[in-house]
């Protein structure tokens, strides 16, 4: 009987052990899971972090060159406003001499298609 009760004192013992290392092999599985998961977590916010650098650049070139190309409207606009009222000062008296000149200087003469009916 004491073969008995140790055979299964033994079986007990090595279900035991059998039973320690499962846990320890799910222990070990859960936290390979858990670095595995941590590792994926960090690659993604790298990848995350490239890509939106790479978005930011992008934009920074394509509203840059748009506010570059405002700018570049805006010094046209105010280059010909410039010209436009440099012209104006420039030939302003003549024109209006000219006018004057003709709405005043009125000279009585007979329209070539008029006819005198007597």
């Amino acid at each position: 009987m004491t073969s008995q009760s140790q055979g299964i004192h033994q079986l007990l013992q090595a279900e035991k052990r059998a039973k320690d290392k499962l846990e320890e092999a799910k222990k070990r599985k859960e936290k390979r899971l858990k670095q595995a998961k941590e590792e994926a977590m960090a690659e993604i916010d790298q990848y995350r972090m490239q890509r939106d650098k790479e978005f930011r650049l992008k934009q920074s070139k394509i509203m840059g060159s748009q506010s570059n190309l405002s700018e570049e409207v805006e010094e046209q606009t105010q280059g010909k406003i410039k010209e436009l009222n440099g012209s104006y000062n420039k030939y302003m008296e003549n024109v209006l001499k000219q006018l004057l000149n003709a709405v005043c200087d009125v000279k009585p003469e007979i329209h070539v298609n008029y006819r005198a009916t007597n």
